[in-house]
């Protein structure tokens, strides 16, 4: 974990489930040499026979319920397992596990004791000294791409279209409770909210290495009122998405903040789970909206034994193949991915910057 950083993994939860995985086994080449990209992998290793890797362990952050995430992704092993055969690895094990936090994937890149992670942008470069992202996420892009809060209450609801970006707003929402409908109210209005509106009324943040419901909400709070979410005096911690949407149907939590087509992920639950009569839509309403955020990233860990430039290369073009097909995409689309596209580490060098603003925040605090 970067140093100055420590403020923001306050009462971080602990590696959990990940610190129980174990290591898997180093590849065993029948090959003298590993060849340079997956395209050589597939052609070279033909004739010479695949490397055997014992297991593959894929880590998921938390943004969706655990068991959601694992039911969904269980076809991943399998495509996973096809593509790199072809591509010169046959793989004994996959191993798909959900962290008890986001950092708890980071930390599990950082001890090896994960290979892959699918972690936002704000993780991987929180722990980017431990992990190299190979692959930034698309995703289908929204009707509304403004950043004006009332703007996407007047065109609501959001409709995927059909363009593929690499980025995605944060927003503010405001539920069904009193103060909520007041807050929501005055942006509808066209009036401002001032510091008192939004620190009177209570909020649900996710870990501090979130970017949409962390990094990017105290940005916005910051630009808009010279405060942070540390400022805050009514925040608490969601450990998910879903039972953030939970605190905001029951009324426990006023606001709270997520990525921009959440309230489409949750809007079956809405009225299901969370037993409210009115749909999402029509009980929320957006009271801020932060600056665009580059997408998740397929991250592998630098100290992994099986990690070398070889396999990464093969398991880029694996992950790209399967996000190609309509059965990968339907497995991918638990954290709303269409598909992926190779990614460079200044690609997030605005999350970096992002990151640094709130560190010097604090510290100014």
């Amino acid at each position: 974990m970067k140093k100055g950083l420590t403020f923001l993994l306050a009462g971080a939860m602990s590696i959990g489930l990940l610190a129980g995985c174990g290591q898997g086994g180093q590849p065993q080449s029948t090959a003298e040499s590993a060849p340079e990209s997956a395209g050589a992998a597939s052609a070279s290793q033909a004739q010479a026979g695949n490397k055997a890797i014992d297991t593959l362990r894929i880590a998921f952050v938390p943004s969706r319920e655990p068991d959601e995430i694992i039911t969904a992704t269980e076809p991943l092993k399998q495509m996973l397992t096809d593509e790199l055969a072809k591509l010169g690895y046959d793989v004994g094990k996959v191993d798909i596990t959900v962290g008890t936090s986001y950092e708890a994937v980071g930390e599990a890149l950082s001890a090896g004791t994960a290979d892959v992670g699918l972690i936002p942008g704000g993780t991987y470069v929180l722990y980017d000294d431990g992990c190299d992202v190979l692959l930034t996420a698309t995703r289908d892009g929204l009707s509304i791409d403004s950043d004006s809060a009332k703007d996407w209450n007047d065109n609501a609801p959001t409709q995927p279209t059909t363009d593929q970006v690499t980025s995605y707003r944060a927003l503010m929402i405001a539920g069904p409770s009193e103060k909520g409908k007041a807050l929501a109210a005055k942006v509808n209005a066209g009036e401002q909210l001032t510091w008192e509106d939004v620190s009177g009324a209570n909020w649900s943040v996710m870990n501090s290495s979130s970017p949409a419901g962390y990094i990017y909400p105290s940005l916005w709070l910051q630009e808009n009122f010279s405060k942070n979410i540390t400022d805050l005096p009514h925040a608490v911690q969601s450990d998910s998405y879903g039972s953030a949407f939970a605190r905001l149907a029951s009324g426990q939590v006023d606001v709270l903040c997520t990525y921009a087509d959440g309230r489409r992920d949750y809007e079956d639950e809405w009225t299901g789970e969370y037993a409210m009569t009115n749909s999402i839509w029509d009980d929320t309403a957006v009271i801020g909206v932060t600056p665009a955020i580059y997408n998740d990233t397929i991250s592998v860990s630098k100290t992994s034994p099986i990690m070398d430039d070889s396999f990464k290369a093969a398991l880029s073009e694996a992950f790209i193949n399967i996000g190609n097909t309509e059965q990968g995409k339907q497995v991918i689309a638990i954290y709303s991915h269409n598909g992926y596209m190779p990614a460079e580490s200044s690609d997030y060098d605005s999350e970096r910057a992002a990151q640094e603003m709130i560190r010097s925040l604090n510290s100014a605090g």
